[in-house]
């Protein structure tokens, strides 16, 4: 699984390597050189490995383990071109950008590294597309890419899809998993084309309008420019982007199901109308706090609704140079910024490319909390956690509550530890919950006018970067894939002193 991966990623450099060539050949070899050692590496694992029994803690471990292995590789293209060296700064901290740039992309995160001291704009048009390329590879999985490929997976295949995107669990729209998969990349492939299309009709060349379309899909935030979206200062993009991020952020077995019936399946779904209901609500606060904070209605309604949905879904695109200072959130007020605080932590819906702690487990959160108080009413009652027409299992309920209490956890150790490395406090606390929740911008010196290289110290990008593959996997997935290597370490150790 991790060689075809491999190969998926050395096919994506392969393309930027062949758009290099219209860029009068800048960064070529560089690109060149990453696209033959990766597909060399992948081949490599794809012919020496055979497919055996697994079990939970294997499919742990090869999701895990394919996602950091193409992370790692996924830093040549930066390192042979000398993306990140600059003056004053040794090997480890340009490996350190490099990797933070490749597990951003991968993860789908959009926080970046590039800022005023290295330009996204003076990068080469191959080296841009290969950045595009991380986040639409990773924002649908990497896995459920190599599932639809190979059949030979069988049953094992859905566990290996719910491991990339745990929560509630992935329903099999067909009989094969297979088809499945395929169901997911139809979607998210015809998305991409018809963004990419309504992204160049409202003004976008050509490049910028398929490589926007690549990160709008995959609710990655990556851009071309600079600004970002704030480039091109315009409305009708702002809104084809809003669009492509709540389609994106919503479920996409939901969306196969409403193509297959060929009727809205979406009034029907809890999770999607919470997640709709709550970013309109999130729009309509923010708007009032700004035009009290003395912008104007139209430029209060609007740079509310971008950066909301922009955040609901996790996005990680700013409009705010083209749009002043109301674009920028990182300098409003601090209730609006509570406000954004909300969207940060939670995402989007369960099934899609959004990140966060997901609509789902918030709802499921009340839906238990109102149970207890009517349990306290009522004690001999024995009542279920419901949402909607449907009752809630206990284990659900119990896996929840661990995942918040972990969650909170890392949340409080990630802030200490990058306060005690020279950040900030506001900065600290909400890049942690920004890394997690695979967010992109976050609040004070990591806002989406900054880059990270400003507001975090090396080793607390490195701290950042773990946490990304840690929100983009999930908590329980990422401390299960040691399972396997502490199993075989022990079974080691015990042969050694029988």
């Amino acid at each position: 699984m991790t060689g075809i991966a491999l190969i998926f990623v050395s096919a994506g450099i392969a393309v930027s390597t062949l758009v290099s060539l219209f860029d009068e050949r800048v960064d070529f070899i560089s690109l060149l050189l990453a696209t033959i050692i990766v597909g060399l590496l992948g081949l490599l694992l794809f012919t020496s490995t055979k497919l055996g029994e697994t079990d939970q803690a294997t499919i742990f471990t090869a999701v895990g383990t394919t996602w950091i292995l193409v992370s790692l590789l996924g830093t040549l293209p930066y390192l042979f071109a000398g993306t990140f060296s600059r003056t004053g700064i040794g090997i480890p901290e340009v490996f350190v950008d490099s990797l933070f740039e490749s597990v951003s992309g991968f993860t789908a995160s959009g926080s970046t590294v590039f800022g005023l001291h290295n330009p996204i704009e003076m990068q080469s048009a191959g080296m841009l597309l290969y950045r595009q390329l991380t986040q639409w590879m990773g924002g649908m999985g990497i896995v459920v890419l190599v599932v639809s490929v190979l059949p030979s997976l069988g049953a094992n295949g859905l566990g290996l899809i719910d491991a990339e995107a745990p929560g509630a669990g992935v329903e099999r729209l067909a009989p094969r998993v297979v088809e499945t998969a395929k169901k997911f990349w139809y979607i998210y492939v015809s998305l991409t084309i018809l963004l990419s299309l309504a992204f160049f009709t409202f003004g976008m060349g050509a490049f910028d309008a398929i490589s926007h379309a690549l990160t709008t899909a995959s609710t990655g935030g990556f851009s071309t420019k600079d600004a970002s979206i704030g480039h091109w200062n315009s409305g009708a993009i702002e809104l084809v982007v809003m669009i492509g991020f709540l389609i994106s952020a919503s479920n996409y077995t939901l969306h196969a199901r409403s193509m297959e019936k060929k009727r809205f399946e979406y009034a029907s779904d809890p999770e999607f109308k919470s997640f709709i209901g709550l970013t309109a609500v999130g729009i309509l606060c923010v708007t009032l706090l700004l035009t009290e904070d003395g912008f104007s209605f139209g430029s209060a309604i609007r740079n509310a609704s971008f950066n909301v949905v922009t955040l609901a879904t996790s996005g990680g695109y700013g409009n705010a140079l083209g749009t002043g200072e109301a674009g920028d959130f990182a300098a409003w007020s601090g209730s609006a910024q509570l406000c954004l605080l909300f969207f940060i932590i939670f995402g989007g819906c369960t099934g899609s490319t959004s990140g966060g702690v997901k609509i789902m487990r918030l709802r499921i959160g009340f839906a238990h909390a109102y149970r207890i108080l009517r349990s306290i009413r009522r004690p001999r009652a024995l009542i279920q956690a419901r949402m909607g027409n449907r009752t809630i299992p206990d284990s659900l309920v119990e896996r929840i509550a661990g995942f918040v209490v972990v969650y909170g956890v890392l949340v409080i150790i990630g802030t200490l530890i990058l306060t005690v490395l020279g950040t900030d406090l506001l900065t600290a606390f909400s890049g942690t919950f920004s890394a997690l929740s695979n967010m992109g911008p976050a609040l004070g010196e990591a806002g989406p006018t900054s880059s990270f290289v400003d507001g975090f110290s090396a080793p607390g990008r490195l701290l950042l970067l773990f946490f990304m593959l840690i929100g983009r996997l999930e908590i329980f997935p990422m401390l299960l894939m040691f399972v396997i290597p502490y199993r075989s370490s022990v079974q080691n150790i015990r042969r050694k002193n029988p």
